[in-house]
């Protein structure tokens, strides 16, 4: 499906806004302890838009979505199955880091996950992958087990969905990243099945 081309020619400037309006947002306590707000980037015109639970200290630190060791594992399994991440998008339910890298509250979630909605509408991606627990029961179901539906393909509202593990929960438990990599193989898949 061919965008229109003034739609595109507004995306930029709509999604400077809504990162705008994200960075000055004070609506819950999150915003008093973040040092940057982490909006999300990559490809305005992605087809797969990947999105995490929240940022860690790094991308606190640095205003960037999965920079740290989560982010370098990321870039390595996208480079695995020939993902360049310049042509996907990346963001978070939540815009700030919870304190001690705790899972997001559901109080945080549903406070901010108007942005990453507004972030959906704007990119219109075709595939959404859900990375870890938090975001696929925020996303796809909120009683989804992601060991028993992690690789699954969900239709939701015209989008493909699909959960895999957080690289966070790689790190801790290397045993999951066959899983993990299998799961990469079914995305290319769906994206070469879609392309067609």
């Amino acid at each position: 499906m061919v965008k229109n081309e003034v739609e595109m020619a507004n995306l930029p400037k709509r999604l400077a806004e809504l990162k705008k309006e994200a960075e000055a947002c004070e609506d819950c306590p999150l915003s008093k302890t973040r040092k940057n707000v982490v909006f999300g980037e990559g490809n305005i015109r992605a087809d797969i838009m990947f999105v995490g639970e929240g940022p860690g200290q790094v991308e606190d630190e640095t205003g960037h979505a999965f920079v740290g060791r989560s982010g370098q594992l990321l870039d390595k399994m996208f480079k695995d199955v020939g993902i360049n991440r310049k042509n996907v998008y990346i963001a978070n339910i939540v815009k700030c880091r919870v304190p001690n890298n705790a899972d997001p509250s559901v109080e945080y979630r549903l406070t901010c996950i108007k942005y990453l909605r507004e972030q959906v509408k704007i990119v219109k991606p075709k595939i959404i992958v859900c990375l870890g627990r938090i975001a696929a029961t925020t996303i796809i179901d909120p009683n989804f087990k992601i060991t028993k539906e992690h690789g699954i393909w969900y239709n939701r509202k015209n989008f493909f969905m699909m959960a895999t593990y957080h690289p966070s929960a790689l790190l801790r438990n290397p045993d999951l990243m066959k899983d993990a990599q299998n799961d990469f193989k079914i995305l290319i898949d769906k994206y070469n099945e879609i392309k067609k």
